[in-house]
């Protein structure tokens, strides 16, 4: 059965059926949510944050039109929402990628040699993306990791597509920066310095 499906069985009052839409998001939203909180004392409220994104979607369910935008980029946009509006009352410091568990789909090489070598970069692309302004954060996870298209993340993120491009762009630009010491050989990343003129 679709969302849509689904949906519309909800909204003539098969209100069961709401747990099957929570089994199908629940996971990438509460990876979300963990990405979106600020400091890692924080994360105990992740799966609090997660429950009152299904609760005020479902509140809001009667008013849910599929022609604005689907089901999933409505409800990412209730779960930013709720996580921003709780770290505006609470204003703190960040959570890494790391802590978050919030892992991309990309599959595993088999040799262990770069098994090990791939998580030693994920952690440090991790990092990276973690030090991005939260906007610029939100664009690049919708888009790398859970693939969604630039419509939708405008949609979630209340920006314009032209916007979402700009925000990824200078995302990328930010991450390469932040990588290029580690990725490349010293011999090309290092430049002699110049002597300052008297």
């Amino acid at each position: 059965m679709t969302d849509s499906q689904l949906i519309q069985l909800i909204k003539q009052g098969n209100t069961e059926l709401y747990s099957e839409l929570m089994r199908r998001y629940q996971r990438k939203i509460l990876a979300f949510v963990y990405h979106m909180l600020k400091n890692s004392q924080m994360e105990l409220i992740a799966e609090d944050l997660c429950s009152e994104t299904f609760y005020k979607a479902f509140r809001s369910l009667h008013s849910f039109r599929e022609v604005d935008a689907s089901f999933s980029t409505w409800l990412y946009t209730i779960a930013r929402n709720t996580v921003l509006s709780e770290l505006r009352k609470n204003r703190v410091g960040n959570v890494s990628l790391e802590e978050s568990g919030y892992t991309p789909v990309a599959p595993l090489e088999v040799a262990p040699e770069q098994a090990v070598l791939r998580n030693e970069r994920m952690s440090l692309v991790r990092k990276a993306i973690n030090n991005l302004p939260e906007k610029q954060r939100s664009a690049l996870i919708l888009r790398e990791y859970d693939q969604m298209d630039y419509q939708e993340i405008a949609t979630i993120l209340d920006q314009s597509v032209s916007s979402v491009k700009s925000l990824l762009f200078r995302a990328r630009s930010s991450v390469k920066l932040q990588l290029e010491s580690y990725f490349y050989e010293p011999a090309y990343a290092e430049q002699p310095e110049r002597m300052k003129s008297q």
